[in-house]
């Protein structure tokens, strides 16, 4: 059977359109590279920053609890996607080497500002 189709042969329909808030934004992907952000107008009319391009990230050391801004040298692997970390894309749970060392990135680049990374 063709796909949308009953077994009839009739067609299966919307219910409604898709309001604005749920059609699906443009996707951002954060890159190393100088620092680049985007301010967008949320649902409640605030001002939210997002990343373009980013070269610094937060890094915080667990054995001594203090946590530094470090420059970020290269993305070494991303566990979700391999073709990822040759282009340099900066993604939540993706290993990257600084200047302090290895370091996981522990948030989502592409919904805030910043990049914030805990020591291997």
């Amino acid at each position: 059977m063709k796909t949308g189709k009953k077994i009839t042969g009739g067609r299966y329909r919307k219910s409604r359109k898709k309001k604005l808030i749920e059609k699906k934004g443009q996707s951002r992907i954060v890159t190393l590279g100088k620092e680049k952000k985007k301010s967008l107008e949320i649902r409640t009319g605030k001002i939210k920053a997002v990343l373009l391009r980013e070269d610094v990230a937060n890094v915080f050391d667990t054995k001594t609890k203090t946590a530094k801004v470090s420059k970020i040298l290269n993305v070494l692997e991303v566990p979700s996607n391999k073709l990822l970390a040759r282009k340099n894309v900066l993604v939540k749970g993706a290993i990257i080497e600084t200047e302090l060392g290895k370091a996981r990135i522990t948030n989502r680049p592409s919904q805030e500002a910043s990049i914030q990374a805990i020591l291997i």
